[in-house]
């Protein structure tokens, strides 16, 4: 059912072991594509993750778009989401950049993550707050 309505549109869903191999596939065959990524939860891997405040929280944050997005040149964008009334929203794609490579390196993760940051302020309740952003602990 889940992947029904997410391939409504024909959008192709594909596995995150999958992502990088089929992302460079279509670079390189020339197939232009929007790529969305959900960074909803935790890292998996908190020791190698890249440590970030979100909402007043060190967490582990997501880089895996940024680094493809450096890898094979894409621009990266930012989709806020509004609820305009129930069942209906109004999505607006901001530009992020569209030269990753000259950002240094966690710069647009960081930048995502005060984006959604800014989300989550204007509109809490909208907020899936069952995520599991704060898990795990930074060692020292």
């Amino acid at each position: 059912m889940v992947h029904d309505i997410r391939s409504k549109f024909k959008a192709i869903l594909i596995t995150t072991k999958d992502t990088i191999s089929v992302a460079e596939y279509n670079h390189k065959n020339g197939i232009l594509g929007i790529w969305g990524f959900a960074s909803d939860q935790s890292p998996k891997s908190s020791t190698k993750a890249h440590w970030y405040t979100f909402m007043g929280i060190e967490t582990p944050i997501h880089v895996g778009a940024e680094l493809l997005a450096k890898r094979l040149d894409m621009n990266v964008v930012f989709l806020k989401t509004e609820k305009i009334k129930r069942g209906y929203y109004e999505g607006t794609i901001e530009l992020m950049t569209e030269d990753a490579k000259s950002i240094p390196n966690f710069e647009i993760s960081e930048a995502f993550i005060r984006k959604l940051e800014a989300q989550i302020y204007e509109a809490p309740e909208y907020y899936l707050w069952t995520h599991k952003r704060w898990k795990h602990k930074k060692e020292d």
